[in-house]
C-alpha cells in the first residue's frame, strides 16, 4: 500500500489529490492529462437540472417557431423532444471508459423528485461515486433557514437510499451552523463532505453600467475557512472531509490533512498552473512526510485538529482577541508610513 493512499467516501485512492468539478474535465484529452499528472480521482462537470430545463424550453421554442404557417401543417417537427440529461450521461459513460482512476459524478437539481431520478440514471453510467452540489441563494424574505436545511437533508437521505454508490455533499459555508447541518447529512447517509463550494457572484462594470459575471477562481491562502471546519469536524462525524478552495501546493494539502481532512480538491490552481501542478503537489506532500518521518497519511491526519490540540482557542472565534492583543506584530511586518 502506498504511503499516500487514502479511503475517501468509501473509495480507495492512490493519493489525496482530487480534481474538482469544472469545465476542465469536459474534454477527453484533458482527462488523460489530469490522470497522467497524478490525479487520484476526478469529479466530472456537474449535471445542472436548471440548465436542462432552460435548454428544453429553448428547444421547444425553436421547434414551434414555424408551426401552423401552412393551413395543412400543425407541426413541422412532430414527436421531437429534448433529450434531457442523456447527453451528459453519455459523456459520463465515455469518461468512465477512458479513465483508470475513479470518476465521481456531480449533480445539482431544482426539484426533490429530480435529485433521485437523476441520481439513479447517473449510477447506471458506472461512475464510482456521486457528489451532490448544494447551494441556496436567498431570493425572498419569507423562507425560513430551517426549511431549506430540512429539504436538503431529506434529499441526501432519499438519494442515499435510492442508489448503491457512495454519496458526498458539496456545501457552501453560508449556513447559520454548518456543523449541525453536516452532522445531520452524515447521519442521513452522506459518506463525505466537500468544503466549500465557490459560487459565482455578480459584479458591476462601471464602463458599461451593466452587471458582469467574472470568473471566481480561488487564490492562494483561501483554504483557511475549510481548514477551520476540517479541524472541528475531525473525530466528530464518521464521514470523510475533502478540503476545497485555495489548494495550490503540497504544503496546503499537508495542512488540511493535519487539520483532519482525508483529501483535497483542486480546480483554480490547475486553471492557472496547468495539470502538471498536480505532480508538484504530490511530490511536495511526500517531501513533507519524509521530513517529519510520517509513514502514511493516517499517521498525521487530525494531528492538529480541535480534538487533539491543547489550546482551546485555536478553533474558536475568540482568537480574534489574541490578534488584537498582538496587533503590534502587524506593524512589524507592515510598517506604518
Amino acid at each position: 500500500m502506498s504511503k499516500l493512499s487514502v479511503n475517501y467516501m468509501g473509495i480507495s485512492l492512490k493519493n489525496p489529490v482530487i480534481v474538482g468539478s469544472s469545465n476542465l474535465v469536459n474534454n477527453s484529452d484533458m482527462l488523460r492529462k489530469l490522470q497522467d499528472a497524478g490525479a487520484a480521482a476526478i469529479v466530472y462537470k456537474s449535471l445542472f437540472e436548471e440548465q436542462i430545463q432552460l435548454e428544453s424550453i429553448q428547444f421547444q421554442d425553436e421547434m414551434e417557431l414555424y408551426n401552423e404557417r401552412n393551413a395543412e401543417m400543425i407541426s413541422l417537427f412532430p414527436g421531437m423532444e429534448h433529450a434531457g440529461p442523456e447527453e451528459h450521461l453519455s459523456k459520463l459513460r465515455e469518461a468512465k471508459a477512458l479513465l483508470d482512476i475513479p470518476l465521481i459524478a456531480s449533480l445539482n437539481c431544482v426539484f426533490n423528485e429530480t435529485w433521485v431520478e437523476y441520481a439513479k440514471l447517473i449510477e447506471k453510467t458506472g461512475v464510482d461515486g456521486l457528489e451532490l452540489n448544494f447551494f441556496s441563494v436567498p431570493r425572498d424574505f419569507d423562507t425560513e433557514a430551517k426549511s431549506i436545511e430540512d429539504e436538503q437533508v431529506a434529499v441526501v437521505e432519499e438519494v442515499c437510499k435510492s442508489i448503491s454508490i457512495p454519496v458526498s455533499v458539496k456545501l457552501s459555508p453560508f449556513y447559520t451552523n454548518p456543523l449541525q447541518l453536516i452532522a445531520r447529512m452524515s447521519k442521513a447517509g452522506a459518506k463525505a463532505f466537500v468544503l466549500f463550494n465557490r459560487m459565482f457572484e455578480p459584479d458591476i462594470n462601471l464602463d458599461s453600467l451593466q452587471h458582469s459575471t467574472p470568473f471566481n477562481l480561488s487564490n492562494e491562502g483561501d483554504y483557511r475557512l475549510a481548514l477551520r471546519y476540517a479541524g472541528v469536524l475531525y473525530n466528530n462525524i464518521p464521514s470523510s472531509v475533502c478540503a476545497s478552495s485555495g489548494i495550490y501546493s503540497g504544503n496546503d494539502a499537508a495542512k488540511m490533512i493535519l487539520a483532519g481532512a482525508s483529501a483535497v480538491q483542486v480546480v483554480s490552481a490547475i486553471y492557472k498552473h496547468k495539470p502538471d501542478l498536480i505532480g508538484n503537489i504530490i511530490s511536495d506532500l511526500e517531501s513533507f512526510m519524509d521530513k517529519n518521518n510520517f509513514e502514511n497519511l493516517d499517521s498525521f491526519r487530525g494531528l492538529l485538529s480541535k480534538s487533539k490540540v491543547k489550546d482551546p482557542y485555536v478553533y474558536k472565534r475568540a482568537q480574534y482577541i489574541d490578534l488584537l492583543l498582538h496587533s503590534d506584530q502587524i506593524f512589524k511586518k507592515y510598517p506604518a508610513v
